[in-house]
């Protein structure tokens, strides 16, 4: 760390954004699941997207709490390796984000059919092709750098076993050749889930615009208002971190922008969900604040 006089502020702080982040996943879950008008697809997804969020951050966090408190740093190969693909639930949030994308294009675009066109079998497959897509990248990413030979110095930059500090260990001819392959798929599988995101809102902003009240326009944007502010949070921060350019002194800048993305973006998300989205707010009233 480049902050020692800071760590134990650090760790203070991002417990407690990991517990309020674990809390209102689980109050999310809680409430769907207790609350029978609430089981229909948008929530399966929302469900889905708060337990790869719990999942994404309990494969960082906890270790870099741990890390803030230790004075042994190291971390073996294995569990570096087991780390790096434990990042897998952050690929199949963005898939599930997509999957969401397109389950309010078919409620706003194609309404009489939304019932047949999402029902709970073609929910579970896109929930099930979400995760596995998110697993395959995951692999794919993790076998690719974990094949390379590591020499010379093990100090990994970084609060995680990640993909570029560990490509700046990593020695050989195929370096280059594996890191523009890992690039690659990466950058395909979330520009291309944002690409298609933007498509369905394309479509949506589109039959917005269509309906002929002031009312209906706004009902039918407010279904959409949490899940396209949690788009742009996740894509914000992930374009920040990614699509900058890398010079020779931004390593502490990266780390930092990364904590941001790990620590703050799963925060933030049940909180959009739960304060933007009417339903769900009125259903964690009805079932949590009345008992208390």
């Amino acid at each position: 760390s480049s902050f020692p006089h800071l760590q134990l502020m650090f760790f203070l702080l991002f417990l407690l954004v990991y517990l309020f982040t674990l809390l209102g996943n689980l109050l999310i879950m809680a409430t769907v699941w207790s609350e029978c008008s609430l089981h229909t697809p948008m929530y399966l997804f929302l469900c889905a997207l708060s337990i790869s969020e719990i999942l994404y951050t309990f494969a960082i966090i906890p270790r870099m709490l741990a890390d803030l408190l230790s004075t042994d740093l190291s971390i073996s190969f294995v569990a570096c390796a087991s780390q790096m693909f434990s990042f897998t639930p952050g690929f199949t949030h963005s898939f599930l984000l997509t999957v969401m994308g397109y389950d309010r294009y078919l409620a706003i675009c194609h309404p009489l059919r939304y019932n047949v066109l999402m029902n709970p079998r073609g929910c579970a497959c896109l929930v099930v092709w979400s995760w596995t897509g998110g697993l395959v990248v995951g692999l794919v990413v993790t076998s690719s750098i974990f094949q390379l030979t590591f020499c010379g110095s093990n100090e990994i930059r970084y609060f995680g076993c990640h993909v570029l500090p560990l490509f700046k260990l990593a020695c050989g001819d195929n370096v280059s050749t594996v890191a523009k392959g890992v690039g690659l798929v990466c950058i395909a599988a979330l520009l291309g889930c944002c690409l298609l995101i933007l498509h369905s809102y394309a479509f949506i902003v589109a039959a917005i615009l269509r309906i002929p009240s002031a009312e209906g326009r706004h009902k039918a944007f407010s279904t959409c208002a949490s899940h396209l502010t949690v788009v742009v949070v996740h894509y914000g921060f992930a374009s920040v971190i990614y699509l900058k350019p890398k010079g020779p002194q931004s390593l502490e800048g990266d780390t930092l922008m990364g904590i941001t993305y790990t620590v703050l973006t799963p925060f933030l998300s049940p909180i959009i969900f739960s304060l933007r989205n009417k339903e769900l707010k009125e259903a964690m009233k009805k079932t949590f604040l009345s008992k208390l």
